[in-house]
């Protein structure tokens, strides 16, 4: 008799990623679950303002889109879907999903959907929680908070999934905690058994960017060269009950999948290797191994797992100011001199009209935007000027980009393509926060 065996698939790596290889992974991955991992630091402050202009909004922009394209296939094969698309609105997003399912005659379709990791109210009630990228006290920013969320573990994809429910809906989850609940689910694991746990935290950390494991972000032509990535297939992963765990993507699909995409992968926001803090535990992959057992298979095997700590990471979204930015392209003999001459004419202006900025930053696509200007550099037969500066008054950012702008007739010769732009800085910041002040829970939605 075969040991028990679970597979994950990847459907999203980020909010706006392709939808594609979602569909192909549910229609031939043979997946057990897929997940989408769908929030960035910012999304969920970005997306409560969307909530606070419609009570229906809030959920990340292209949830419809996803679930159109993987619900014949996922509800035909009995798939389970996670995901954390609910960002500020999970219940608004069960709601869009189960309507999905009807319009497209799959019937009802319960949602179960993960609550409690708006923390929004209990951090106030917290100003002495220090932030960590500063030490300074959360009071410091709480005038201007627009969220706060922690990071939920794999204990609340597990009890949601024990509900029956097809689709899994969240707000803020931790990222490997997506994959790692599936397996706990699927696989019986216990919440202590550290080596599993280990296996399957190491998975999602390696997976939840989707294609940046299968060759998106390693391809580099000639040295590092990647075969039909307009086709990329998103990654999964083959999980025993004993924690064995082989990465995998669907055969047929582009991109490549080995130990060079793992190494480079698995690195990625690993702030010590040694000892990465999750929800579920503390995950040490400095003895981890990679090796192909396949074309595009790679067992992994050496990930070893702590206890998890007594707090959750929280993301603080506040409002930060305003960032105003114009940009406009020199061409032909002496296009660098000409955009030099504009940075001075709108710095100028904008002085003449009683602005100042605490940070401005200007660039030279083409020539500086990455580098610096260098020394000995070729000039380049064109130039793109880009002036971006932040303020906490709105008016002297929108400033920015109109001096800009005005350089088409008011400005050095030869200027054109010009544009400009004004956004809302939502910036974020981070405390931690005592479990015992967090309470997560899980309600199942359902048609009436």
């Amino acid at each position: 008799m075969s040991e028990r065996r679970v597979r994950v698939g990847t459907g999203a790596g980020f909010s706006d990623d392709r939808i594609d290889p979602a569909a192909e992974m549910a229609e031939r991955g043979d997946v057990d679950y897929l997940v989408f991992e769908c929030l960035a630091e910012r999304t969920i402050a970005r997306e409560r303002q969307a909530r606070l202009a419609d009570p229906e909004r809030g959920y990340t922009p292209y949830l419809v889109e996803r679930f159109q394209a993987v619900l014949p296939a996922v509800h035909a094969r009995g798939i389970r879907v996670v995901t954390n698309m609910g960002a500020a609105n999970p219940l608004a997003a069960a709601r869009a999903v189960r309507g999905e399912a009807v319009a497209l005659g799959l019937g009802p379709m319960p949602v179960a959907v993960v609550h409690g990791d708006d923390v929004t109210e209990v951090v106030r009630a917290h100003p002495e929680l220090p932030l960590l990228e500063t030490g300074e006290p959360l009071e410091s920013i709480l005038p201007d908070m627009a969220a706060a969320n922690a990071y939920l573990g794999a204990d609340t994809i597990r009890d949601a999934l024990a509900t029956g429910a097809p689709v899994v809906m969240t707000g803020r989850v931790a990222d490997p905690s997506l994959f790692l609940g599936c397996m706990l689910h699927g696989l019986g694991w216990r919440y202590d058994d550290y080596p599993r746990l280990a296996a399957g935290t190491v998975a999602g950390h390696l997976m939840e960017c989707a294609a940046q494991l299968t060759g998106g972000c390693f391809a580099d032509p000639g040295p590092k060269d990647v075969p039909d990535m307009a086709t990329i297939g998103f990654p999964f992963a083959d999980v025993t009950a004993n924690g064995d765990l082989v990465l995998g993507k669907p055969d047929g699909s582009g991109g490549r999948l080995d130990e060079m995409t793992c190494k480079e992968q698995i690195l990625y926001e690993m702030h010590d290797p040694a000892r990465y803090i999750t929800p579920d535990c503390v995950l040490d992959i400095t003895g981890v191994d990679f090796q192909a057992v396949a074309p595009d298979r790679v067992r992994v095997t050496g990930a070893r797992a702590a206890p998890r700590t007594d707090s959750y990471k929280v993301v603080v979204g506040y409002h930060d100011g305003w960032v105003g930015e114009g940009q406009v392209g020199y061409a032909g003999p002496n296009a660098l001199a000409r955009a030099r001459l504009a940075e001075q004419v709108v710095r100028q202006r904008l002085e003449m009209r009683g602005f100042s900025y605490p940070e401005i930053r200007v660039d030279y696509i083409g020539m500086s935007s990455l580098h610096g200007m260098g020394s000995g550099r070729v000039e380049p037969y064109e130039v793109r000027l880009r002036i971006a500066a932040r303020s906490r008054d709105r008016e002297a950012a929108r400033a920015v980009g109109f001096e800009v702008r005005t350089l088409h007739v008011n400005g050095p010769a030869g200027g054109g393509g010009g544009t400009n732009a004004l956004r809302e800085v939502l910036a974020v910041k981070s405390v931690l926060l005592p479990r015992e002040l967090v309470d997560p829970g899980v309600r199942v939605e359902v048609v009436a």
